[in-house]
């Protein structure tokens, strides 16, 4: 097959995935996820039925890959923003603020807490935890983040403390705790 063929082929099966996950997920939003069927995001995508089954055999399973897709982007997104300041702390005050702000934005819900138990989610923990304990290292180093306790042990404290704009009121609230959080990690 010309190499032209294979790229519009992966690119249609990629457009495939994308409408896949996206129906899915405003039919899980709309109807809750006990009451989607294949049928039902079969004809939300525009397909038909025995090729949604060709790419997923369930709505577990599409849920998983919507999911993972979601955690990749918030990754991504820290990622950018951490690439977009200038020194050692102002990257890491950027990356905590916005891991607060996506920790309010998707508090925990039934469908968050079954999702978090799959195998993507402990890589991306991992990730994250890492991703957070370089830029306390790296603070660290600069003289911005005390250095008494292990990054790793910092990192840990950092995203267990987050997590808990989930559950903040407004804005202002996150911006606190962001600034409780990062008053913790000053030498």
């Amino acid at each position: 097959m010309p190499k032209l063929w294979n790229v519009t082929i992966e690119a249609h099966r990629n457009a495939v995935r994308d409408a896949t996950l996206t129906a899915t997920a405003a039919l899980v939003a709309e109807h809750g996820p006990a009451a989607v069927t294949m049928s039902q995001i079969a004809k939300e995508t525009g397909i038909g039925r025995a090729t949604l089954y060709k790419y997923f055999p369930d709505v577990e399973t599409i849920l998983t890959a919507w999911h993972e897709r979601q955690v990749q982007s918030h990754l991504d997104q820290l990622a950018a923003i951490r690439d977009r300041a200038d020194s050692p702390a102002e990257r890491l005050e950027a990356v905590l603020a916005a891991y607060a702000v996506l920790s309010h934005q998707h508090p925990g819900s039934d469908l968050a807490t079954s999702l978090h138990r799959a195998d993507h989610v402990s890589q991306a923990r991992q990730h994250l935890h890492t991703f957070i304990r370089d830029l306390l290292s790296d603070a660290a180093a600069a003289g911005d983040v005390r250095t008494d306790v292990p990054p790793g042990e910092l990192a840990i404290y950092c995203l267990h403390a987050l997590t808990a704009a989930g559950a903040l009121p407004t804005k202002a609230a996150i911006h606190r705790l962001v600034a409780v959080t990062l008053t913790a990690l000053h030498p």
